[in-house]
Formats: C-alpha cells, sequence, structure tokens
C-alpha cells in the first residue's frame, strides 16, 4: 500500500521554465518512510519525513508587489501510515501527515503555516493470482492535502491491469497512466496527473490594489512522457516531460478567495527522480 501511495526513499528535481511567461517554478523534493514490521500478518507501522524547496522566478516584468518577498517556500511533512490484511484479498492503509508550507519570512512557525493531509484506502492486490486470465490491483480510497494545488478532499482510485506482456495500464485519480514494457529494466509511460503546491505567506504581502496576499495555490493538469530505468527490483531512475495542460497559480486572500493571477501560462516541464520503492 505505501509503494502505491508513497515511495520508500526518493530524490527529485522539478523545473517548470519560463518559456511562454515571466514565470518560472522549480522544486526539489525528498522524502522517506521507514516500515515498522508489527506483526506476523501483515500489519506495519510508517514513519516518514516529506521536504521540498521551492523556488519561484520571476522576470524583469512589473509585478503589482514586492517580486523579493515571495520568491521561496518550505513544505515539510511528517508521515505516520499504517497498513494490515482484512482478510486474504483485501488490505487496509490510512496515512496522516501533519507538517508545514511556508515562505518562512517571519523566521518562525505560525498556526497559519500549519499543514494536514492524509489518505484512507483499501486495497486488492490480485497480481500475481494464477487463477486469473488477467491479474489487477486495486485501490479505492480518499485522499486529502493540504499543501497541493487542489486543497480539498479528492478520491484515490488507482486499477492496475497488464493486458499484455509489453503493455499495462493504471486508471484513476489523481493519475492515469498507460506504460510500455520494452524490457525488464526499461519502461515507457504516457500518463496524465493533477499536480501543484499551496502555502502560506507569513505576515502577508501587499498588493498594489491594497489587498493582502495570505497564500499562494498552483494548480497543475499535467500530461506527461516518461521513462523509466530499473536499477533493481525496488530502485529506479526516471526522466518525466510533461506538458501544462492546465496551470493557474493565484494569490488568495485570508478567506482563500483568489485575488491575482500570477500566471496561467501552457508549456513544458522537467523532472527528473531517483526512486526507491516496494
Amino acid at each position: 500500500m505505501n509503494g502505491q501511495l508513497s515511495d520508500l526513499a526518493r530524490i527529485d528535481y522539478t523545473i517548470l521554465p519560463a518559456v511562454s511567461s515571466d514565470f518560472e517554478f522549480v522544486r526539489t523534493r525528498g522524502l522517506i518512510n521507514y516500515p515498522v514490521k508489527l506483526n506476523g500478518k501483515g500489519s506495519y507501522l510508517f514513519l516518514g519525513i516529506d521536504y521540498s524547496n521551492i523556488n519561484l522566478v520571476f522576470g524583469d516584468g512589473e509585478r503589482p508587489f514586492d517580486k523579493q518577498e515571495i520568491d521561496g517556500f518550505q513544505i515539510f511533512d511528517f508521515t505516520i501510515g499504517f497498513t494490515c490484511k482484512l482478510n486474504e484479498q483485501w488490505r487496509f492503509g490510512a496515512r496522516v501527515r501533519p507538517g508545514f508550507s511556508s515562505n518562512l519570512s517571519a523566521k518562525k512557525l505560525g498556526f497559519d503555516d500549519a499543514v494536514l493531509s492524509g489518505d484512507l484506502v483499501f486495497l486488492q492486490d490480485r497480481r500475481d493470482d494464477a487463477s486469473l486470465a488477467r491479474p489487477y490491483r486495486l485501490i479505492v480510497g480518499l485522499s486529502y492535502s493540504g499543501n497541493r494545488g487542489f486543497p480539498y478532499p479528492l478520491p484515490f482510485l488507482s486499477y492496475y491491469r497488464k493486458f499484455h506482456p509489453k503493455w499495462s495500464y493504471n486508471l484513476g485519480v489523481p493519475k492515469t497512466n498507460l506504460q510500455y514494457h520494452l524490457s525488464e529494466k526499461h519502461r515507457l509511460k504516457a500518463s496524465v496527473e493533477l499536480d501543484g503546491f499551496t502555502a502560506n505567506i507569513q505576515n502577508g504581502l501587499l498588493l498594489d490594489t491594497q489587498e493582502i496576499a495570505e497564500s499562494i495555490n498552483m494548480s497543475l493538469i499535467l500530461g506527461s512522457l516518461q521513462y523509466e530505468y530499473h536499477l533493481s527490483e525496488h530502485l529506479e531512475v526516471f526522466v518525466r516531460t510533461s506538458y501544462m495542460l492546465n496551470r493557474r497559480v493565484q494569490f488568495r486572500d485570508s478567506d482563500k478567495d483568489n485575488i491575482l493571477l500570477l500566471d496561467d501560462s501552457k508549456g513544458i516541464s522537467l523532472r527528473a527522480a531517483l526512486r526507491f520503492k516496494i
């Protein structure tokens, strides 16, 4: 379950270059989750941390605010997860992630910087069931994150099936993909997914309209092509290029209402990662 919702360890670098606008987004992220076996019946506790450094780079064009006050954000989550077998076919998983998401301009954390995320899922994994003509894996549940681009509850759905020796697909929310298995080590993947981030702006940011921006939100819908190289059964590297089917970067006031659109341009994003998973 943890391998589907979050990797055991990952380091990745993402850049949305300023191609069609004067706005650039750069994110460096690292995470680690440590599994603790609770008993011999398949129950595990997962403890982990997830940290991101986000830089916003604005061009030389005029903006209705001080650009130096809004160039960087820090996101940190502490993860507590639990999974257990319900029966021979179904597994239950839950995860809660308290943390903060902020520009840290005040040099200390406050209540407005705090975020809470969580997942609740049920999983049936029958990929190794020889009695099935078409083995599959199904995950259903609910997901919420206070620091992603869509900060409200979303259904978590993942239905995986390998329908050909070299082809498989995964239908779901927040991600759907089609995968071509070149070999045991090399894979190509086409996908559509939701992404983004939400963060607090400490002390607020005064706009030329005299409004105060209290937070920033970036929501993305990405269409991607990814190449994966599997160094071992659990370790892989991948590079991904994505086209932003939809991007909206907005300032919000204290009531979470949008008050200024920073960018809504389309374009290409690039991402590279080293990943360790179950």
